[in-house]
């Protein structure tokens, strides 16, 4: 009878050892963020051009065409450098984004109409930039400890297999309750992300595409922003990059904006 008993709670032991050592959806969805951030780095510099198409509610366009530099964080986030090539209207414009881990990023627009290189404070990081469905706190560099994650559930967006996480963002100035995002579990980028209000209501939906390898990194080509309340939308398209390009750092300073 004690050996039954025994081998009983040692059945119930080895059991109840999965359950104890399972991870929190929290430890769960942090864990899938840092593992994919790591995965798609080691990048350095990229090059590239963009093409960027604003629709009205009324399906009226108007195209841009943009060049970005970024230069690849190591102990911070990522620097980016992003120039209006195209139309007269908007050519020469400049915003520069300095992301961070930790507190919130430090950004400056250069307009060449007065030939000034503005700050924007931490309480604007929610307004349009430039008129687009992209928000200025969108340009930063998806840094993992920028949010809080929780792994919602397994997913499949279109064809893909993906993890499904909430993110609440850390800093107390963003413009976002939080965002749902669909992980893509083999590229380890987004597929999808639904953007929340202040007010925890669906504001828009960002959905990825033109998904392309180089080297060991998956990027995305291309990115449809749908404001699902003003329904406007944004279409961004990157129509060539280079990595590991030859980029001067100091072009990463505010100064260099009005060059």
């Amino acid at each position: 009878m004690i050996k039954r008993l025994s081998s009983l709670a040692c059945s119930m032991f080895v059991a109840a050892v999965p359950l104890a050592l399972a991870q929190s959806p929290e430890q769960k969805g942090t864990d899938i963020a840092v593992a994919g951030h790591k995965a798609n780095g080691g990048w350095q510099t990229e090059h590239s051009t963009l093409t960027m198409v604003l629709v009205s509610a009324q399906g009226d366009q108007t195209t841009r065409k943009l060049v970005i530099d970024t230069q690849e964080g190591t102990s911070d986030g990522d620097r980016s450098r992003v120039t209006f090539d195209w139309p007269a209207d908007v050519k020469g414009t400049r915003m520069l984004t300095w992301s961070h881990k930790d507190g919130n990023d430090d950004q400056w627009l250069y307009l060449p109409s007065i030939k000034r290189v503005k700050r924007i404070s931490s309480s604007d990081k929610s307004g349009s930039f430039m008129g687009s469905e992209v928000a200025y706190e969108d340009l930063g560099s998806q840094e993992p400890e920028k949010y809080r994650y929780k792994w919602l559930t397994d997913a499949r967006e279109g064809e893909r297999d993906c993890w499904q996480l909430e993110r609440v963002p850390v800093s107390k100035t963003s413009g976002y309750a939080r965002h749902v995002v669909w992980v893509d579990k083999e590229y380890n980028v987004p597929m999808r992300v639904d953007y929340y209000d202040r007010k925890n209501e669906l504001l828009k939906t960002s959905r990825y595409s033109k998904h392309q390898k180089f080297g060991k990194i998956w990027k995305f080509g291309a990115i449809e922003v749908s404001n699902v309340q003003t329904k406007k939308k944004t279409v961004l398209d990157w129509t060539e990059r280079q990595f590991g390009a030859k980029l001067d750092r100091a072009m990463f300073e505010p100064s260099a904006l009005e060059d």
